[in-house]
């Protein structure tokens, strides 16, 4: 007796391709980063034009990544926070209030690293403050360092009672001397640059990174995935916070004093420069890369103003229509990829 045939087997189904998201966003984001580079070389050629003799000068140059380091290292930690979803106005202010008590008389009677020390613990103390009633407390971000705005810039007038505090500490004031230059470069430079790669780093290349893009982007799915989303939260601003300690020492190194108007607009500066980057004040988005170029480009836009001799009202309208147009154009490419 013959057996039946037995039925043939289906066809197995072709496995779907691979998802193709990454590509194209790493595209977006090199697309992104070269208009940045495409941005900061047209103002280099508008700056070459207009002041050939001063803007392209050596002494220029290392005057604008100066300038650029102090604002760009509050732009890093500004940029975490963004990413996670949060704002810090108190940025300028705890520059300002770190950059006071640093170069008391007292504090400078411990020298250099008295200096140094009192910064940054005076800019982590505040970041623990501002976590801290964020996290914990449940107060909306723009209200907390709102409040740490307003109590920081008090307390620095009070310390100073609004008179300039001079440094005098040789080992301060010779880091910003031309004789300490590494290779031409300024020290400040050189910390700026570390503090970028470690940004970057710690962004890219580490689960904090990871949880902080994680919470920016869905505090909610994030928790369910087992983050603790309010110490990731705190952690966030006393990174911000240890960003501004070390800014503020970057600043009584570059103007050899501590006032209580340091950091003025800095919250400004810092979230136009994180904007312009690519960072989505909504959260969940943002390179330090990006971040970094936006620093570049509007210090180099300030020092094109400022060898032009504009006034300073022209130069602060000039950034805000900047931040506007790079606000709007945000909208519109999350709109587009949506």
């Amino acid at each position: 007796m013959t057996q039946p045939a037995s039925p043939a087997r289906p066809a197995e189904p072709q496995r779907a391709p691979a998802p193709s998201g990454s590509a194209p966003r790493a595209l977006r984001l090199d697309i992104r980063t070269l208009s940045l580079l495409g941005v900061l070389a047209v103002l280099v050629v508008i700056g070459g034009i207009t002041q050939p003799d001063s803007f392209l000068d050596t002494d220029n140059v290392q005057l604008i990544l100066t300038q650029a380091s102090v604002i760009g290292v509050v732009t890093v930690g500004m940029t975490f926070v963004i990413i996670s979803g949060g704002i810090d106005l108190s940025v300028g202010a705890i520059v300002a209030l770190a950059s006071v008590w640093a170069t008391t008389v007292s504090t400078q009677e411990y020298g250099f690293l008295g200096i140094l020390f009192t910064a940054i613990v005076v800019g982590v103390g505040c970041g623990l403050v501002n976590g801290m009633l964020i996290a914990y407390g449940a107060v909306v971000p723009f209200i907390a360092t709102l409040a740490m705005l307003a109590s920081g810039r008090g307390l620095a007038l009070q310390i100073t009672d609004g008179n300039t505090q001079m440094v005098t500490v040789d080992g301060v004031l010779k880091l910003g001397e031309r004789d300490s230059y590494i290779l031409g470069i300024p020290p400040l430079v050189l910390v700026f640059a570390a503090v970028t790669v470690i940004g970057w780093l710690v962004l890219n290349r580490t689960t904090f990174g990871r949880r902080s893009v994680a919470v920016g982007g869905n505090a909610e799915a994030a928790r369910l995935a087992g983050i603790d989303v309010r110490r990731q939260r705190l952690y966030l601003y006393l990174l911000s916070g240890l960003c501004c300690g070390i800014a503020a020492f970057l600043l009584i190194v570059l103007s050899g004093s501590g006032q209580n108007t340091n950091g003025n607009l800095y919250e400004l500066d810092a979230i136009a420069a994180a904007i312009i980057g690519g960072t989505l004040l909504t959260g969940g988005r943002g390179t330090i890369t990006g971040s970094v170029l936006g620093v570049l480009i509007f210090t180099t836009i300030q020092n094109i103003f400022a060898l032009n001799n504009m006034e300073s009202a022209t130069q602060q309208i000039a950034k805000g229509a900047i931040i506007v147009a790079a606000v709007l154009v945000q909208r519109r490419t999350a709109n587009t990829t949506s």
